[in-house]
């Protein structure tokens, strides 16, 4: 038999550590994953949320959001377990 890994299983191994997510949208954001629901809603400490800005796309706006967040999962896109993304992604070009 495979190994085969269920999604809410691969989301739940992430728990604790950094994680990258893209939203619906040209947001992303970085931050450590506490926890989430089957729904996928996602609850980050140390987030940190890249988008582009709207009077000059080529700038990102890097902003830091102080206190645990909650996202809600239907605007959640991609999720990338350990890491600040590809090099041109938001999060790395904002540095």
């Amino acid at each position: 038999m495979s190994n085969r890994i269920l999604p809410l299983e691969l989301i739940d191994k992430a728990i604790g550590s950094p994680i990258w997510i893209l939203m619906r949208g040209q947001t992303e954001l970085t931050g450590i994953l506490r926890g989430f629901d089957d729904y996928v809603n996602l609850v980050l400490d140390d987030a940190v949320e890249y988008s582009p800005d709207p009077r000059d796309k080529s700038l990102i706006v890097k902003k830091e959001l102080k206190a645990e967040i909650l996202l809600n999962g239907n605007h959640v896109a991609v999720l990338v377990p350990g890491g600040k993304g590809p090099e041109d992604s938001l999060a790395v070009r904002a540095g």
